[in-house]
């Protein structure tokens, strides 16, 4: 028999967290998160989860019936709405500018469908007439999907044009919002957006784990419409709404009970703030911070009309060590800050100003940081 090992309880400290995610979470989440587990299938539960919904509903702006939390992360929400929607030999646009972009790719073509690529330079937006031209050569897609805000530049593309496109020429878009939730305008109603998903733990500053998504009606046509079984049991969303759907409660799987309460106290802050205070803030924090990284002289990966202001993506001065930066910052000043990923990692830091994060001490506290290790 293993001997059982000697550890002691895990006592994380309190750390400034302005990366790519996960950010700061509020104090009114955590404290939810730690009141009395009940079964997730508990009339009170069940009610509190209706409520859930009609406060993403918000969020989303969207009047979707399919609109739920999956149980996984928001990499699950993505390979959800794929796995969902496409099908074997089924042509997707796919807009690529960055890392999720290529991971949207990698979805297409695990379920053996055919990716048409459109390709953006990283660092810039997606190109709507590099899209309007694949659509038109490529008569026979049915969908077309694109990163809304893409976490590993700082990118922000245009979701409302993107998704007019794809309705002129008969497909479904599918949308990555997880960065973008909560942290800029986005309306999915008032768009056409037909699948979006995002994350608990970015503008929302909930705990990480959950995965927003909302679904069209008209997806939902294309899921029942499906001429083969969803691949995966688990994401299959036929089977997750009679769960979150109105009446008798159906068991699908044990929902991560104590993770929701936190998701129902995030969204609640939300809707307390409204939506178009919580972008505006987000925006100023984001001003805030440029005049101070200027002032250092870092310069900004994205240009000042595509900029993300909830993720600010910097260039790495020379001779300046990535890594050793870094870590500094985190043991001096206990602020974590992001390194780059596939093509600019090691050459750019991304800087986060999400949800309960984007506040003026943490701007404050993150320039005066960087200016002290960069001296």
């Amino acid at each position: 028999m293993l001997v059982a090992p000697q550890v002691s309880a895990f006592h994380p400290p309190r750390r400034i967290l302005m990366g790519p995610g996960p950010s700061d979470v509020y104090p009114e989440v955590l404290a939810a998160q730690a009141r009395p587990t009940v079964g997730h299938l508990d009339p009170l539960f069940v009610g509190m989860m209706d409520e859930v919904k009609s406060l993403l509903q918000y969020a989303f702006q969207t009047s979707n019936t399919m609109t739920v939390a999956l149980s996984a992360p928001g990499s699950a929400g993505m390979e959800a709405c794929f796995v969902n929607l496409v099908e074997p030999g089924g042509k997707v646009i796919v807009c690529r500018n960055g890392v999720f972009g290529e991971r949207m790719r990698q979805n297409v073509v695990r379920l053996g469908a055919v990716p048409v690529l459109v390709d953006s330079p990283w660092g810039q937006p997606v190109d709507p007439d590099a899209v309007e031209s694949a659509l038109k050569a490529n008569p026979d897609a049915r969908f077309l999907a694109f990163v809304h805000a893409e976490t590993s530049t700082g990118a922000l593309s245009d979701a409302k044009t993107l998704c007019a496109l794809a309705k002129r020429h008969g497909c479904l878009s599918i949308v990555d919002a997880v960065t973008s939730l909560g942290g800029v305008e986005l309306r999915v109603d008032e768009w056409g957006v037909d699948a979006v998903y995002s994350g608990s733990q970015k503008c929302l500053s909930c705990v990480p784990g959950l995965s927003p998504l909302s679904f069209s009606p008209a997806a939902v046509e294309k899921l029942q419409a499906r001429q083969s079984a969803v691949p995966s049991w688990f994401l299959d969303q036929t089977l997750v709404m009679a769960y979150w759907g109105g009446g008798k409660r159906s068991y699908h799987h044990t929902a991560p009970v104590n993770a929701l309460y936190a998701l129902h106290e995030s969204l609640r802050q939300l809707a307390g703030e409204g939506l178009e205070a919580a972008w505006q803030r987000h925006r100023d924090m984001h001003l805030l911070l440029r005049d101070g990284l200027e002032k250092l002289g870092l310069k900004f990966v994205v240009d000042a009309a595509a900029r993300l202001p909830q993720l600010n993506a910097v260039y790495i001065p020379e001779g300046i060590d990535d890594a050793a930066t870094r870590n500094r910052l985190l043991q001096e000043y206990n602020l974590e800050i992001g390194g780059g990923l596939g093509d600019l990692a090691g050459k750019a830091w991304r800087i986060g100003l999400m949800g309960y994060g984007a506040r003026r001490e943490n701007v404050a506290l993150c320039l005066k940081a960087l200016e002290s290790v960069l001296k």
